[in-house]
């Protein structure tokens, strides 16, 4: 018999918002002996945020004095001196250079709560977009098929016994991979509007309703019923509070974006204190094959947001900042080479952020060799010299305390690299 959880995972229970003025009475009746909100222990949160579509790294943080990349970018290379022909990187050790439509987080990179991860990436060399995120997400990069994520496993080894279905949460309209499993999660497209739906196949039915109360009336399957208590559970949390009027603290102002719109809700449930432990969050547009700009154009507007959205999601969280830690991740990179079309194509290794009060901040860790031909990966990208999973588990180890790396990535047998204080 299928178990609640695998069922959850299957069919991807998602709260797509939790509206904040008519909660039917059923529901609240169904929680009866649900613990309120605010009634948490105070916990450690980590927020991980995936660039889907590859982020090209070298452009986000240049090592502006490779000469190598300067003449395979001519039309995309861009340098840190005052007269350049663009607007100059903004210097950040002297070599290497954060793109100027990032400039928000130069403050936190030089108050050390800021580190930069380059040449990260995973060991497997696939540069198909879906296989190297299932990859990424799952954490076993020579696995597929994976009945987990490495997010999902994460909330297990913190324990706790579902004490809270808000353990961790994906701001997305469905379940992410990195939260599958058998540890509860939940999808929150966005906490202002009531609507849930049951996507997935169940003895062959496929279960669709307009409202949670019609998906609770169609079936008489504790099974179901059971799935959906959860999200009961997490209805009756929210049912105090008024997302639709949220006042960010610290005159934080967040991009009306898909990521500021998300980040800005992860920072609500912060504080409410309803016992989430992990967040998620995800940002688009970073396959940037064609007119990939420079200054201006694709990638400035994609950074743009992901840098001021974190700084305005860091800037409201004020005094809890000791208990946050914002993780970047992306699939791969971009090549070295620009490509024909002003853009750069599939590559391997890229860059992350790490954004926390335990960060070993204002240095850019890992190690890039400069960029001749017999130092790139195939020829043409720059070489993955730091396993994505080196840094994710010093992240997760140190912030959330789990330190058992066995079950949280399997297979892997790496060191970290000091990332973390």
């Amino acid at each position: 018999m299928t178990s609640r959880r695998g069922f959850i995972k299957g069919g991807g229970l998602a709260l797509f918002g939790i509206g904040l003025g008519g909660i039917p009475g059923f529901l609240a009746e169904a929680v009866a002996h649900t613990k309120e909100p605010g009634l948490f222990n105070r916990k450690k949160i980590m927020v991980c945020i995936f660039q889907r579509g590859a982020m090209d790294g070298l452009m986000a943080v240049t090592p502006f004095t490779d000469q190598y990349l300067q003449q395979a970018r001519p039309n995309l290379f861009m340098s840190a001196a005052k007269a350049a022909k663009n607007t100059p990187l903004i210097d950040l050790d002297g070599r290497f250079g954060l793109h100027p439509s990032m400039a928000a987080f130069e403050s936190v990179f030089r108050d050390k709560r800021m580190g930069i991860v380059h040449g990260i990436g995973s060991p497997n060399n696939t540069r198909s977009h879906f296989d190297a995120q299932d990859y990424m997400e799952s954490g076993t990069p020579f696995k597929k098929g994976t009945d987990s994520g490495w997010l999902n496993r994460a909330v297990g080894l913190l324990g706790h016994d579902g004490a809270t279905p808000f353990q961790g949460v994906s701001l997305t309209s469905s379940l992410p991979r990195s939260f599958y499993g058998e540890n509860p999660a939940l999808a929150i497209s966005n906490l202002q509007d009531f609507n849930i739906q049951m996507r997935g196949n169940m003895n062959g039915a496929n279960l669709a309703a307009k409202s949670f109360e019609d998906l609770y009336d169609q079936t008489s399957s504790n099974l179901l019923k059971d799935t959906g208590k959860e999200s009961f559970e997490a209805i009756k949390m929210l049912q105090k509070t008024d997302a639709k009027n949220y006042k960010p603290a610290n005159n934080a102002v967040y991009p009306n974006t898909a990521l500021g719109n998300s980040l800005k809700q992860i920072a609500q449930l912060i504080k409410m204190n309803v016992g989430m432990e992990v967040a998620f969050a995800e940002s688009g547009g970073w396959d940037t094959h064609f007119n990939q700009g420079t200054d201006t154009g694709i990638f400035a507007r994609n950074v743009n947001d992901l840098s001021n959205s974190i700084m305005a999601f860091w800037t409201d969280m004020g005094t809890l900042q000791d208990d946050v830690t914002v993780m970047t991740m992306t699939e791969f990179g971009r090549t070295v080479k620009q490509n024909g079309t002003g853009g750069t194509d599939h590559g391997r290794a890229s860059c992350n952020f790490i954004l926390g009060n335990d960060v070993n901040g204002g240095l850019v860790h890992g190690n890039v060799q400069p960029m001749a031909i017999e130092n790139l990966e195939d020829g043409r990208d720059l070489a993955v010299t730091t396993d994505f999973r080196s840094v994710f588990s010093e992240v997760a180890d140190k912030h959330l305390n789990l330190h058992n790396d066995k079950l949280l990535f399997p297979d892997w047998e790496g060191s970290k690299i000091g990332v973390m204080r």
